[in-house]
């Protein structure tokens, strides 16, 4: 039998020297528990949710992390309050910010991903130091959230 562990409050401190993904408003249950998943794989300790991101207790959501959610630390918070008060550089995936090749992404920070149908909502998307963007070859029109997070995850990895 699994318990399910009562809100936990973040400590902001805590958000330095590694890399945290923040998510505005995530919906599908399966992304989210891939993208904890994913995370896990990369060694994101921490993944911090808007309080309209889905209930991390789906069972969707639980079974697409695979495991993962007994590894990475979830936490629902109010964004806008967290994002100015922490002291690490705030990453959002745009569609118009610097190309991921060509990002310094340094040894700290908090990257932000959106909804999947809208984005990164406009309050938040003030609160972004360092827009990035991960440069599109082909046609289509944008990513999956969860792909984004892990294509994000692995050059950061592949930076530090």
């Amino acid at each position: 039998m699994v318990h399910i562990p009562k809100s936990r409050s973040l400590n902001v401190s805590s958000l330095k020297e590694s890399f945290s993904l923040v998510l505005d408003g995530v919906q599908d249950p399966g992304n989210l528990g891939t993208i904890i998943r994913t995370a896990d794989w990369f060694g994101f300790k921490k993944v911090i949710c808007s309080q309209n991101t889905v209930e991390i207790y789906n069972p969707k959501t639980v079974q697409a992390t695979m495991g993962s959610l007994s590894r990475v630390n979830v936490y629902y918070q109010d964004l806008s309050t967290l994002l100015k008060d922490i002291k690490v550089p705030v990453f959002g995936a745009v569609f118009n910010g610097t190309s991921m090749y060509e990002t310094k992404w340094g040894k700290e920070g908090v990257v932000i991903l959106g909804n999947e149908g809208q984005g990164i909502s406009p309050e938040i998307i003030n609160l972004i130091t360092n827009p990035v963007t991960i440069p599109r070859v082909g046609g289509a029109e944008s990513l999956n959230v969860a792909i984004s997070a892990a294509i994000l995850c692995a050059d950061i990895c592949r930076n530090l």
